[in-house]
C-alpha cells in the first residue's frame, strides 16, 4: 500500500485513526527531506533482507518533496503524513540544526491504530532480524500515566568523543552508561545497563513504543512547558527527563552507534558479529561519501555493501532514479 494517511500533530490523537497497513506492528522512520532518502531506502531494504515480518512506514512532513514521494511509491514503501512537531518555547539548536527535526520523532507515541511501533532513524542499517522487539514487554496503554515500562531504547552515549564544545560539561565517559559495562562485555551483548545508569538518557534513534493517548498527552504537555529550555538533545532529553527510570534499557546491539566502535570510546563492549542494527550518527553519512572506498569509518563499508545490493535489485525492476 502506498497511499498517504494523515496523522495527528501536537493537538493530540485522532479519535478514529485508520491503519495504513494490515499489520498492527510496524517499524516507522521520519523523513523530512531527500538528504536522508538514500538512508531510508537502504534501511527498508535491510529490514526486508533480515527477514522482518513487519512493514516499515515512512512518516513524512509537509517539507518532503514530490520526487521523494515518487521514490517511496515506486518502491512500494507505505507513507503517512505527520505534523512537524515543535515545542511552544523556542530552543536554539543553531549548533546542531538536525535537532529541530527530532521533535517529530515523538509522533509514534500517538499512532494508536497500531499495537506496537518501533521507531528507527533513517541513518540506520539492520544487520540481523530484530522482530523480537515487537514482542518486548512494555506496559499496556491502559496503564496510562502510571506506566513504569513506558518505552524501550538503548542508552545515549554521553562521552562526546568529538569533544564538541557546546555539549554539556557532564557529557564525559565517566557519566556514560556504556562505560559502566566495560567490565562485563559478555553481558553487554544481551542486557542494557539500568535506565538510571550514568545520565539516564535514551538515544532517540530506536524507540519501542506501545502507542497511548495518555502517554502522548503527557509528551505534548511537556512540549508546551518551559522545561524545553533545558533539553539540549530534543526528543531524547525530553523522554529521559519525563520518564526518568520508567523506560526499558536495551543492549547497544539494537542501536549500535558507530562511535561506540572507535578506539577510546566503547571498544571493550563492541563486537561486530553481535550488532543487529548500526546507527550512523554524526556527519558525514555513508551516502554523503563518494563510494565504498572513500569513507574513513570501517562501518560505512557495511552500508555501501547493502546499498549496492539494493541498487542492483532496483535496477532489475526498472527503478533507476538516483536515490
Amino acid at each position: 500500500m502506498t497511499q498517504d494517511a494523515t496523522a495527528t500533530g501536537s493537538g493530540g490523537v485522532s479519535p478514529a485513526p485508520t491503519r495504513l497497513v494490515e499489520s498492527k506492528r510496524v517499524w516507522t522512520t521520519l523523513i523530512t527531506n531527500t538528504a536522508y532518502l538514500p538512508g531510508l531506502l537502504t534501511l527498508d531494504y535491510s529490514l526486508k533482507a533480515a527477514g522482518s515480518k513487519c512493514p516499515l512506514i515512512a512518516l513524512y512532513t509537509d517539507t518532503f518533496p514530490p520526487e521523494g514521494h515518487k521514490a517511496l511509491e515506486d518502491r512500494g514503501i507505505p507513507k503517512q503524513r505527520v505534523n512537524y512537531l515543535l515545542p511552544s518555547v523556542h530552543k536554539d539548536y543553531s549548533n546542531d540544526p538536525r535537532f529541530y527535526d527530532c521533535w517529530s520523532k515523538l509522533t509514534p507515541f500517538s499512532l494508536v491504530e497500531y499495537d506496537r511501533v518501533v521507531q528507527l532513524d533513517s541513518d540506520m542499517l539492520v544487520l540481523k532480524n530484530m522482530d523480537e522487539l515487537m514482542d518486548l514487554e512494555l506496559d499496556p496503554p491502559s496503564a496510562g500515566a502510571s506506566a513504569m515500562r513506558v518505552f524501550a531504547a538503548s542508552h545515549a552515549c554521553v562521552c562526546n568523543p568529538l569533544k564538541k564544545p557546546h555539549y554539556p560539561k557532564d557529557w564525559v565517559p565517566e557519566s556514560c552508561a556504556f562505560t559502566h559495562q566495560h567490565s562485563t562485555p559478555d553481558e553487554a551483548q544481551t542486557t542494557g545497563a539500568p535506565s538510571t545508569a550514568g545520565l539516564g538518557i535514551p538515544n532517540g534513534g530506536l524507540q519501542v513504543v506501545n502507542p497511548s493517548k495518555a502517554i502522548y498527552d503527557l509528551i505534548v504537555d511537556q512540549l508546551n512547558s518551559s522545561s524545553i529550555e533545558a533539553y539540549d538533545f530534543a526528543d531524547q532529553s525530553l523522554l529521559g527527563d519525563l520518564f526518568k527510570g520508567r523506560w526499558v534499557a536495551l543492549p547497544y546491539v539494537y542501536n549500535a552507534l558507530k562511535t561506540l566502535r572507535w578506539d577510546g570510546v566503547h571498544r571493550p563492549i563492541w563486537r561486530d558479529e553481535e550488532v543487529k542494527n548500526i546507527h550512523y550518527i554524526l556527519s558525514p553519512k555513508p551516502w554523503d561519501e563518494n563510494g565504498k572506498e572513500d569513507g574513513k569509518d570501517e562501518t560505512h563499508k557495511w552500508w555501501w555493501d547493502v546499498n549496492e545490493a539494493r541498487l542492483k535489485d532496483e535496477a532489475a525492476r526498472g527503478i533507476v532514479d538516483g536515490f
